[in-house]
């Protein structure tokens, strides 16, 4: 399936007991630094509303060359720093690209089907 060259990954890290102020904190210093990367069209971080040890890093990627230089970045070491020093019980990285609903009945053989709106 082809998609369009925009790509996006989130990374979900949740702070060990009491270190959600501490991970944010250490997170917080990509921000800055990842939006000024050439190809980097959006860069964000949040911290979950129900679950106060839960931050979510967003970024969306003028494509995926962009994106994995940044994954193979030097400032990316945070991650290995904050599971090294236990920061961090979990981490997930996830990328995605984006795709028409064309792109996804052509791979998947579907018929054309009325969609929403």
């Amino acid at each position: 399936m082809q998609s369009t060259s925009i790509v996006s990954h989130l990374v979900y890290a949740r702070a060990s007991a009491g270190n959600s102020v501490q991970l944010g904190a250490r997170l917080s210093t990509l921000i800055a630094q990842t939006s000024r990367t050439a190809g980097c069209l959006h860069f964000a971080l949040q911290r979950s509303m129900t679950e106060q040890d839960l931050w979510v890093i967003s970024g969306l990627w003028a494509d995926k060359s962009a994106m994995n230089d940044w994954f193979a970045s030097p400032e990316l070491n945070v991650f290995a720093e904050l599971m090294s020093e236990r920061v961090v019980s979990s981490l997930d990285f996830q990328t995605f690209a984006n795709v028409t609903a064309l792109q996804v009945r052509a791979a998947y053989a579907l018929p054309d089907a009325r969609m929403a709106g």
